[in-house]
C-alpha cells in the first residue's frame, strides 16, 4: 500500500470490542493507519468496563461514542474486521475483510473483560505487522 490504510472494526453495539480494537491500533500505530469503527446497531455509550480495561493499559476510550455503519465506511476502508458477532457488511472488491472471533464484553466484570482486551491486543499488533509489511513493499 503507497498510502495510509484504513482500518474499520465492526461490531453489533459498537461499544466493546470494536472500540477497544480502535484504540488499540491508534495507540500502537499512531499516524501510519486511519482508524474507524462502527456498529449495526450502536449503543448510546462505550461499555464502562471496556472502558476501565483499556485505562489500564494507559489508553482513554471513554470519549468515543458509538457510531452506526454505513456503506461509506466500509467503501474508503482498505481492512474491514467484524467482531465474530455477526454483522452483515456491505461487500466491494479489493478490500481485506477479516472476522475475529471474540467474546463479548458486555454485561462483564472487569476479570472476563481482561483476556478479551489481551486478545484484541495480539490481534491488533498482528494486523499492525501485516499492514507494515505491505506498505514495504
Amino acid at each position: 500500500m503507497t498510502h495510509t490504510p484504513t482500518v474499520l472494526f465492526v461490531c453489533v453495539h459498537n461499544a466493546g470490542r470494536s472500540q477497544m480494537a480502535a484504540g488499540y491500533l491508534r495507540a500502537l500505530a499512531g499516524d501510519r493507519v486511519e482508524v474507524l469503527s462502527a456498529g449495526s446497531e450502536p449503543k448510546d455509550r462505550i461499555n464502562t468496563v471496556a472502558v476501565e480495561a483499556m485505562a489500564e493499559e494507559g489508553i482513554d476510550i471513554a470519549g468515543n461514542v458509538p457510531k452506526v455503519l454505513t456503506v461509506d465506511a466500509v467503501r474508503e476502508s482498505d481492512v474491514v474486521v467484524t467482531m465474530g458477532c455477526g454483522d452483515t457488511c456491505p461487500v466491494f472488491p479489493g478490500k481485506r475483510y477479516e472476522d475475529w472471533e471474540l467474546d463479548d464484553p458486555a454485561g462483564q466484570g472487569i476479570e472476563a473483560v481482561r483476556p478479551i482486551r489481551d486478545e484484541i491486543r495480539r490481534r491488533v499488533e498482528q494486523l499492525i505487522a501485516e499492514l507494515d509489511l505491505e506498505a514495504a513493499r
